[in-house]
């Protein structure tokens, strides 16, 4: 770990009170980026994500590097008083609950910002408001929802994306919505509600979609059966058995390919001169490519789309990532401890602004570690934290 120069958001203090992914990835962005972001968790056994099996065990550790954590009972009166203090010289407090929770726990909008008027709330639910505002909901929810699974899957056939991407867009949406609300608040000097949502994220991705039909008239088909936009933009079997993810979207692609491979007829001819005549040509040209992918390996094609700057990619799974040459230069792979012990490597923010270090400062907390810490800073004797844990309104 690494003492980094002033970042971005040095001197923003955050409360988070999150869990799983949406809530948490946007304490995370807001934590490399430099704010102070403590993680308010519930006594005595911190957020649930720390102990989720199977394809959420790497959440915890994903999601909470750079924080501090608070361990706080706020069913308690006590606790409440806790994060109330804490509220009072906090710049923004985070919270992905379900709807209605954060109300029960005394600790709302309304609440906090009679408390501190400068305080930005962001909010991060299921949906805006609007009919479904008190709906649970979860990433997979609204990627069946709002047309992404189907977009994603074979006809017949709909399938959430690989990853939790709707989660971590809308926690990043909510950053912009953060960060929005602190340069406002450096004009009023007050702090606002802010609110994201996973709903109206996928439907932001379906845009394009959308704009789409009203373009043609016609439905999009889901993705592995979507009419052509370019004549080459697809998967080839290399002569090792790997498969090569080709796009050729471009005139200049179409003549650097051409003149490589010694294609003077496809280049000649008047049915490939554009792109859009290209798609017409599509199945013929497609075929054409796999028999030349199919004579090399990946390896050679590889080398060849290189020097050519024709757009590739090999077909990688995640566990590829840790040998990435493009991930692993400059550090770019943070050294990260999961709970119970394992380190991993992991990608840092996936920004570069100026010189700034977005490294490493602190590993995935223990539950309550920071605890004592945090409320000194406050102004909490030593001995009203102490009396504090032996009512069990916190743990340290």
């Amino acid at each position: 770990m690494t003492e980094n120069a002033p970042l971005p958001l040095t001197g923003i203090r955050v409360l988070e009170f999150c869990q799983t992914i949406m809530g948490p990835s946007c304490g995370l962005v807001l934590a490399d980026l430099g704010a102070d972001v403590i993680k308010v968790e519930p006594a005595p056994d911190g957020d649930k994500t720390r102990r989720l099996p199977g394809f959420a065990a790497g959440f915890f550790g994903a999601f909470n590097r750079n924080k501090r954590s608070l361990a706080v009972d706020l069913k308690s009166d006590r606790g409440r008083e806790v994060v109330h203090r804490l509220a009072a010289h906090a710049d923004v407090v985070i919270e992905n609950y379900a709807p209605g929770t954060m109300e029960r726990l005394g600790c709302s909008w309304e609440t906090l910002e009679r408390i501190n008027p400068r305080l930005i709330f962001a909010s991060l639910k299921g949906f805006l408001s609007g009919p479904y505002e008190n709906r649970p909901a979860l990433d997979e929810v609204v990627q069946f929802m709002a047309g992404l699974a189907y977009m994603t899957g074979p006809p017949g056939q709909p399938l959430r994306a690989g990853t939790s991407i709707i989660d971590i867009m809308g926690g990043s949406y909510a950053v912009i919505g953060i960060l929005c609300a602190l340069k406002e608040r450096e004009a009023t000097g007050r702090g606002q509600f802010v609110k994201s949502a996973l709903f109206e994220s996928t439907a932001f991705l379906m845009s394009q979609h959308m704009a789409g039909i009203a373009a043609t008239g016609r439905e999009p088909q889901p993705m592995p059966a979507r009419a052509r936009a370019w004549a080459i933009y697809e998967t080839f079997k290399t002569r090792d058995g790997e498969h090569l993810f080709i796009g050729i979207t471009s005139d200049n692609h179409w003549r650097a390919w051409c003149i490589h491979f010694g294609w003077e007829d496809e280049l000649a001819d008047p049915r490939n001169a554009t792109n859009e005549s290209r798609v017409a040509e599509g199945d013929r040209l497609a075929a054409r490519i796999a028999e030349t992918v199919r004579a090399r390996t990946l390896a050679q094609m590889t080398a060849i789309l290189e020097e050519i700057a024709v757009p590739f990619a090999p077909v990688a799974r995640p566990v590829h990532l840790f040998d990435d040459p493009q991930l692993n230069h400059a550090g770019r792979l943070l050294e990260v401890e999961l709970p119970g012990g394992p380190v991993t490597r992991l990608p840092r923010l996936p920004v570069e602004i100026g010189d700034h270090d977005f490294a490493l400062r602190r590993q995935p907390p223990a539950v309550g570690v920071h605890t004592s810490e945090i409320l000194a800073e406050a102004g909490f004797a030593r001995e009203e934290i102490d009396a504090l844990a032996a009512a069990g309104a916190i743990i340290q």
